[in-house]
């Protein structure tokens, strides 16, 4: 790469864009936002499914975006959007009934902020003395495990959140259905995109069973046309709170866990080296995570969706991610845009929720396979067993005033475990 804290970005018009290069002005608008929408159903799903207001979501996933790129200076292609990995503990910190806006949210707030702090100071040390401890205390078997821990420590919330009237029951297992049917049946970027077309698809059958046939509550569409284009987003105030800072926290582990991954992985497609900006990326993210926070916003993380299309299009060009958080930010600041989101039927969102927390639980198993975890070492074995069983029952450890939740326990277990029963040496893969 050129030298200097910013890449020159030579201009580039065909073949594989690497990070340091460009694509001309129309076409890199063009590609920031087909990002956008890539990243579009998480962002706005996962702050729905917390009481969050998703346009304060997507307004700081612009944000956030935007920090990381000038911390790492412009040399890891990466989106910052919601990260999933905190639904769970919000939801646990907050007592929150799934449905409508969180009347906790300054606690979950506050706990979001203390993460992010906790990650930006990883992300100094990792810049000081290296990556390789992380990779020592969290192996694939460690960070496998508590993936799928936060995917099983959500399913009750999912299932019982379905149970509602007999229609909505049934509209719950259309709306996975659907989304079952755009992922096997579609290509290309329709198919990476199949929550949100898996919701669109739903949202329309529902309108066209109840506005349509009667059959439950129809679609209101009066405050969509009564919202106005541009507006500001009412931004949240933090509140800390020992109770939600000690359950938020251990987050910060998947969070690592995600951007090593995504680092590794652009490596790997680019061939370029950027494990030199791995401490950057996670300070920038921590520093992300924590301005999103006190603005009311989610915990931020880079984004898998957005790898896919970096691997389809093979344009990895850091300048398109710069583009798509300024066309996310515009659409923050757009009211219209948040009351279309909230048209979406509760039935349908249920019915998304449960496919995307069976998601994150398989994409557990799946860091597993990947890295070839031994399941014939007895050691592997008993730190998947121990943490799946204390997250899944939501294991909860008390310590004076504080209360270590389900998440925490399996997380901080696994890594426990892993370092007290590695002692004896195996060479075995983990």
């Amino acid at each position: 790469m050129a030298d200097g804290y910013f890449p020159r970005w030579r201009l580039k018009t065909e073949g594989v864009i690497a990070p340091d290069e460009r694509l001309p002005a129309p076409q890199t608008a063009a590609m920031g936002l087909q990002h956008v929408v890539a990243m579009f159903g998480s962002t706005v799903f996962a702050p729905l499914l917390m009481g969050f207001d998703p346009n304060i979501a997507i307004l700081m996933s612009g944000v956030g975006t935007l920090i990381f790129f000038l911390v790492v200076g412009g040399r890891v292609p990466s989106y910052l959007g919601s990260s999933f990995s905190f639904i769970g503990v919000v939801i646990a910190a907050t007592a929150y009934g799934g449905s409508g806006p969180n009347p906790n949210l300054g606690v979950a707030l506050g706990g979001i902020i203390a993460c992010g702090t906790v990650y930006a100071a990883v992300g100094l040390i990792v810049m000081g003395v290296g990556v390789g401890w992380i990779e020592r205390f969290m192996p694939p078997v460690v960070t496998g495990s508590v993936v799928a821990v936060i995917g099983l420590n959500l399913a009750p919330i999912a299932i019982k959140a379905s149970s509602g009237s007999t229609f909505d029951d049934w509209m719950a297992v259309v709306t996975f259905v659907c989304v079952g049917l755009v992922a096997v049946y579609t290509r290309g970027m329709v198919q990476r995109l199949l929550i949100l077309v898996g919701l669109i698809a739903a949202s329309i059958i529902y309108a066209l069973l109840t506005n349509g046939l009667g059959l439950g509550k129809p679609m209101d569409f009066a405050a969509l046309a009564a919202a106005p284009w541009f507006g500001l987003p009412a931004f949240g105030k933090p509140v800390f709170q020992a109770h939600a800072i000690a359950l938020i926290v251990p987050v910060v582990v998947i969070l690592i866990a995600e951007n090593l991954g995504h680092i590794k992985a652009v490596t790997a497609m680019t061939g370029q080296n950027l494990d030199r900006y791995m401490g950057r990326a996670f300070f920038g993210d921590g520093l992300a995570t924590m301005v999103s926070g006190a603005a009311g916003g989610t915990g931020v993380t880079t984004y898998a969706e957005n790898i896919g299309v970096m691997a389809a299009t093979k344009i990895y060009s850091t300048l398109i991610f710069a583009t798509a958080a300024v066309i996310a930010i515009v659409l923050g600041f757009s009211p219209k845009f948040g009351a279309l989101i909230h048209l979406i039927p509760p039935p349908v969102l249920r019915g998304v929720a449960i496919v995307i927390f069976g998601l994150i639980a398989v994409s557990g198993a799946r860091i597993w396979v990947d890295n070839k975890v031994n399941f014939a070492d007895s050691r592997n074995l008993i730190i998947v067993a121990i943490t799946l069983m204390l997250g899944t029952a939501d294991f909860t450890l008390k310590f004076g005033g504080f209360a270590l939740g389900g998440i925490g326990t399996a997380t901080f277990g696994a890594i426990l475990l892993y370092a007290l029963l590695g002692r004896r040496g195996v060479s075995r893969a983990d």
